[in-house]
């Protein structure tokens, strides 16, 4: 068509951007002895911040602790959960323009840290 034939001979910078999809996602930033834990799902090759997404009628504080309970088997301190950051880049894996936003926490827990459910290696 025309319009398509217009849009591939106009520079990239003056096209419309296409509307980004967010992934919106809670995780848990534990560093210890300057080590920050990371997780790898089973068949998968990249690790990543444990955590995950929240169900419905969940607070936060909720999806983060069933979370790291299902992904690392340790119950967190849920008055030690302090908020550390919201940070959003490239979904990894996903097609350009898919965005991931991580609301980031730190919290203590209780239990040995141990891959649980779909995580294969810590």
């Amino acid at each position: 068509s025309a319009a398509a034939a217009a849009d591939e001979l106009t520079p990239a910078a003056k096209r419309p951007k296409k509307q980004s999809s967010f992934i919106d996602k809670l995780a848990l930033i534990l560093v210890r002895e300057r080590r920050q834990l990371v997780a790898r799902t089973r068949g998968k090759t990249a690790f990543f911040t444990p955590g995950g997404k929240r169900e419905a009628g969940e607070s936060d504080r909720q999806a983060l602790c069933r979370e790291v309970k299902e992904e690392l088997d340790v119950d967190l301190v849920e008055a030690s959960i302090e908020p550390y950051g919201v940070f959003q880049a490239q979904a990894f894996g996903k097609p350009e323009g898919t965005m991931v936003r991580m609301t980031c926490y730190t919290a203590d827990y209780v239990g040995a840290l141990t891959p649980s459910n779909e995580i294969e290696e810590l």
